[in-house]
């Protein structure tokens, strides 16, 4: 009895070893490509000075940009990154469906819509108002969209697409209408963090760092509630909690990452397709892998969107999205309609 309870305590162990180990790497991988990121640019930095840069600083004309303008960029990516792969991995995790997203269900569309409102009214006066207009509009589309999509998966994907494409009309149409709107959001509308690294960032930051704490520590009732609602309340989990939580952390993810770079699509969708293999339908592994896999993927995005033109930046959603689209279609034929 003695060996067998050690060899039932060793055997989850060992298949953490490996688990440990990717995750270690990814987060290795994570550092170096955000060096590479802070050096890339219109100005390039070798990797030797950005290190310098961030750890014995001097005043060069290097280490200034890579101090007032990359490295606070490279925070953003990471956190805005972090944000999003982990909603698309809740919100895949809470409605079993492998198409769901914060931006094709309509979540990113509500909190940018809900910016641009606020903004042209004149009430949204700082960081605090941007991030409570953004969460009350991602909270207002996510019920919006459950409530008029929730007998049919297939329908709640179907609803989103078409919450997306209407309320990010009628943003762009309020911008229209207002020159200061415009002017303030033209960068952020598109979805980009350029221009950003320089405004306030303590709040939002902080609103997807506690939020990510919660989601790890939800995880394990996740981890339940992914064998079937009848199960989970057998075990103990308070279902609707769990659900009410979770829903909560997916629109202040969105919302505070719209906040503060605009409507980033297709982030939430690809990392988790990535990453539930070595994740082993474990939902807490899962959390981990997206909150280091979706900064890797946002800071290439953003470095591509840096070097694709010679004569400006292109929007790093529109990067997100040329990654995105293939991954969606791929998703839509492998799964099918039938089990979506």
């Amino acid at each position: 009895m003695t060996v067998a309870g050690r060899v039932t305590e060793a055997a989850p162990t060992r298949r953490s070893l490996p688990r440990i180990g990717l995750l270690v790497g990814g987060l290795a991988v994570l550092v170096a490509v955000a060096v590479l990121s802070i050096g890339v640019g219109a100005r390039h930095v070798p990797p030797g000075e950005v290190v310098r840069a961030l750890f014995d600083y001097r005043g060069t004309d290097d280490q200034v940009i890579v101090r007032d303008v990359r490295a606070p960029r490279a925070l953003l990516a990471i956190a805005v990154g972090a944000a999003l792969a982990v909603a698309g991995a809740l919100i895949q995790t809470l409605a079993r469906n492998p198409l769901a997203e914060p931006g094709i269900l309509g979540v990113t569309a509500g909190a940018g819509f809900a910016v641009t409102l606020g903004s042209a009214l004149g009430l949204t006066g700082g960081q605090a108002g941007e991030l409570g207009f953004s969460i009350a509009g991602s909270v207002l589309a996510a019920l919006l969209v459950a409530a008029v999509g929730r007998r049919s998966p297939l329908r709640l994907v179907l609803t989103g697409v078409a919450m997306t494409a209407v309320l990010s009309g009628v943003a762009l149409g309020l911008r229209l209408m207002s020159p200061d709107t415009f002017d303030a959001y033209r960068f952020w509308s598109v979805g980009s963090l350029a221009a950003r690294e320089q405004t306030p960032l303590a709040l939002p930051l902080t609103a997807i760092g506690l939020s990510l704490v919660g989601a790890l520590l939800l995880s394990r009732a996740l981890n339940v509630l992914s064998l079937g609602d009848s199960v989970a309340s057998t075990l103990g989990a308070g279902v609707p909690r769990v659900r009410a939580a979770t829903l909560v952390l997916i629109t202040v993810l969105s919302g505070a990452a719209t906040a503060v770079a605009g409507p980033i699509l297709f982030v939430g969708l690809i990392v988790p397709h990535l990453v539930r293999r070595p994740a082993g339908g474990s939902v807490p592994w899962l959390m981990l892998y997206t909150m280091v896999l979706g900064p890797i993927l946002l800071l290439v995005a953003d470095m591509g969107s840096r070097v694709l033109l010679p004569t400006g930046e292109v929007p790093v959603a529109i990067v997100t999205a040329f990654l995105g689209g293939p991954v969606l279609i791929w998703a839509v034929r492998r799964y099918g309609a039938g089990t979506l």
